[in-house]
């Protein structure tokens, strides 16, 4: 499997700069970009474990495990017991949640935020 990329797609802001999904998702959810690669390679696979992430996005092993404990914690992936591995140590494997499942998360979330900005923003600029 290639080492997987993010979409160089971007949006023009109201200010006249541009974001990506990176800079979007470091928004609403203090997400990096290393997080948002392993958020993406597990997005577009099966359920897999730490080292076939570290193989195909070249990255250590300690940036793999900070990536998914935060998008553990996000509530963005899962952890999953390996089946099968009795002997010693659990092995465990990350996947997301389901595609639309996934999208409608985020999407409700960055609606979530939207809706706060909104609201500081009628708060501090209305008339007392």
């Amino acid at each position: 499997m290639s080492q997987t990329q993010i979409s160089g797609t971007r949006i023009k802001l109201p200010s006249g700069k541009d974001a990506g999904l990176v800079d979007i998702l470091s928004f609403c959810y203090g997400l990096s970009e290393t997080d948002v690669q392993v958020l993406i390679a597990l997005a577009k696979s099966e359920a897999r474990g730490t080292e076939d992430l570290e193989s195909d996005l070249k990255l250590s092993k300690a940036s793999i495990n900070r990536s998914l404990n935060k998008l553990l914690e996000m509530g963005l992936v899962m952890r999953i017991k390996e089946p099968g591995n009795k002997a010693g140590r659990p092995r465990y494997l990350y996947k997301t949640r389901d595609y639309n499942e996934l999208k409608q998360k985020i999407l409700s979330d960055i609606k979530d935020c939207a809706e706060k900005m909104a609201q500081l923003v009628d708060q501090e600029f209305s008339s007392s």
